[in-house]
């Protein structure tokens, strides 16, 4: 379970991750030694999987977005897992309920290049794909832990 000073600490790094710990210590009131050892354990426990840079995909040549939704008539296998992993173009995969079996989040440089890209897909099932005009909420911070909001509605 997380305290308020952890929820605090994830939400400064969700922020910024190349915060210092010193930068950190300050912003919770707490020492540096106290904070690192937060820290390490937040990501010893798995809350914090790692840090990276949140990087624009047009900025690399990506300017389209899409979201793929897959409907399988046979279950994936390791084939299909293998195309998930090998595809960097691929950014998300989730297995959902419902009448698909996937929703895909994809990123394309052409219309030519997407095509390839859900020819892919296609192999394993029926596709249907869904352009983004714009993505008006972009990596999002995680709210605090969902136990402390209980508790303060509760107070």
């Amino acid at each position: 379970m997380l305290d308020s000073t952890d929820n605090a600490i994830l939400q400064l790094l969700q922020a910024d991750g190349r915060m210092s710990t010193a930068e950190l210590a300050r912003a919770v009131s707490m020492s540096a030694s106290s904070t690192s050892d937060r820290v390490r354990r937040l990501t010893d426990l798995g809350v914090v999987r790692g840090y990276r840079a949140v990087v624009d995909p047009v900025a690399l040549g990506y300017p389209m977005t899409a979201f793929v939704r897959l409907r399988m008539a046979t279950p994936a296998g390791k084939a299909f897992d293998e195309l998930l992993a090998g595809t960097p173009q691929i950014l998300e995969a989730h297995h959902v309920t419902g009448e698909d079996c996937y929703l895909i989040k994809v990123i394309a440089r052409s219309m030519t290049d997407l095509e390839v890209l859900t020819d892919k897909l296609a192999t394993f099932g029926q596709v249907i794909t869904n352009l983004a005009f714009r993505s008006p909420v972009r990596d999002r911070a995680l709210p605090p832990s969902a136990e402390l909001a209980e508790d303060a509605a509760l107070a």
